[in-house]
């Protein structure tokens, strides 16, 4: 059996941490972006407003900076032995995430198919975020759906890694669901609720489960 296995990013494959969160350390605004953080966890503060806000905060980004940022980040252990055995398996692995694409498709250099972000302009920032770019919960499911198309694949065929409510909607359209290091929120909408730092582990159950 073929399976799909779809990754969030921030607070999944990341623990404790977000793209922005590291992109905003580099550049010393970690104060700013908390705050921007707190309005759109806690204050409903839309994805698009979010982006246009943290833009402003990162007029000075360049791509030492993103790779800084991508090289420091607190990556869960196991990220590239997962999906090397994924691949080896004739499975398939893709990253959906609402962070800027820019930092999202550093991650096909470790083996994942497909890695979705929200779009932003190049860096460095010449042109201001276009809010239509920018991905949310609902795109999840959409992009999950589009390749599943491109695979030859269904939605009963994916398994879904996330820890968010941002995750809740892809949770909800597919059989196998994985909370990772997530709050009781999107743990009790998961089949398996993990925590640890070591994607291999969860990864494993997944794999019991045929």
């Amino acid at each position: 059996m073929t399976r799909l296995h779809l990754f969030d990013l921030d607070g999944t494959l990341m623990r404790g941490s977000a793209a922005a969160v590291e992109i905003s350390r580099q550049l010393g605004v970690s104060a700013e972006i908390a705050e921007l953080e707190r309005d759109f966890l806690l204050r409903g503060m839309a994805p698009d407003e979010f982006a246009v806000r943290a833009r402003e905060l990162w007029a000075e980004l360049t791509e030492d900076h993103v790779a800084a940022a991508f090289a420091g980040a607190p990556w869960l252990s196991g990220i590239e032995e997962v999906w090397a055995d994924i691949r080896s398996r004739g499975e398939y692995c893709a990253v959906i995430s609402l962070s800027p694409d820019f930092f999202v498709q550093r991650l096909l250099a470790w083996g994942a198919h497909a890695a979705h972000g929200s779009r932003w302009p190049a860096v460095p920032f010449l042109e201001p975020v276009e809010r239509a770019g920018i991905l949310n919960a609902s795109a999840k499911v959409r992009i999950a759906d589009r390749l599943c198309e491109e695979f030859g694949l269904i939605r009963s065929d994916c398994v879904a890694y996330g820890d968010s409510m941002s995750d809740a909607e892809i949770f909800a359209s597919v059989p196998l669901s994985v909370a990772v290091n997530a709050d009781h929120h999107v743990s009790d909408l998961a089949v398996l609720a993990y925590r640890g730092g070591d994607l291999r582990e969860p990864y494993e159950w997944v794999q019991s489960r045929r």
